[in-house]
């Protein structure tokens, strides 16, 4: 009986050590995720125009919570990011370009890919890019 009882004792003494270090693993792994998987950052991708040129896009994005803000750049014009919201990896904003016209954004960050698809609306013309991190 003496030695059940001290083969139970070491047997839940090695339980509770391999929980706390599998514990312990789990969220160093959750942490790194969050660290690496960040849509903040400069990004750049191309769309094709109505007439068939490649027009490229640059964005550099900052996300705080569940604000997303930032600027974008095409062709030499810098427009601000205006009412940006990041859920998840689900994110919409919008910018206005020299001419007063306001394009929405509605994008899904990829962090397995470190990519990110991206939509826009301008004028009722619908776009679709890939963005790629800008490194």
């Amino acid at each position: 009986m003496l030695v059940n009882s001290i083969i139970y004792a070491k047997l839940k003494t090695m339980g509770k050590k391999l929980f706390t270090t599998a514990a312990l693993v789990c969220c160093f792994m959750i942490c790194l995720a969050a660290i690496v998987a960040d849509l903040s950052g400069k990004w750049t991708g191309t769309i094709k125009a109505p007439e068939g040129q490649d027009i490229t896009l640059n964005y550099s994005i900052k996300v705080d919570g569940e604000k997303l803000t930032g600027s974008g750049e095409s062709e030499g014009n810098t427009v601000t990011i205006d009412d940006g919201k990041i859920i998840g990896n689900d994110f919409t904003f919008k910018v206005t370009n020299a001419q007063g016209v306001v394009i929405p954004h509605k994008g899904k960050f990829y962090p397995e890919a470190d990519s990110v698809g991206l939509d826009l609306d301008f004028n009722g013309m619908k776009f679709h890019t890939t963005l790629r991190r800008d490194k």
